[in-house]
């Protein structure tokens, strides 16, 4: 590709894939919020979130470096802890803004 138009359609199908992939966390962020209500634990358990984000930074090659990955996760993090907790607090799982 080397055109402009090329490399934004090739952006727009990877936005398309992120939206499903995220949706997809999201429902299993959902289904731990029903097991830790079940289980009585907390919604926020900071040693799992620092393992995740041990995990993706292990796992990055680049070109974003590692502190920008932890920010993106962070904020991945923090809206799958809300979704939890909304589904905890007997929510509905989605809400279209």
């Amino acid at each position: 590709m080397s055109d402009l138009a090329g490399w934004r359609k090739r952006i727009d199908e990877i936005d398309q894939q992120l939206v499903k992939l995220l949706s997809e966390r999201a429902q299993c962020a959902l289904e731990i919020g029903h097991l830790k209500k079940a289980m009585e634990l907390r919604t926020w358990q900071p040693e799992r979130e620092a393992e995740i984000l041990r995990n993706v930074v292990k796992a990055n090659e680049g070109p974003l470096d590692d502190a920008a990955i932890r920010r993106l996760f962070e904020r991945i993090i923090d809206e799958a802890r809300s979704l939890e907790r909304h589904s905890m607090d007997g929510g509905s799982s989605f809400r279209k803004e």
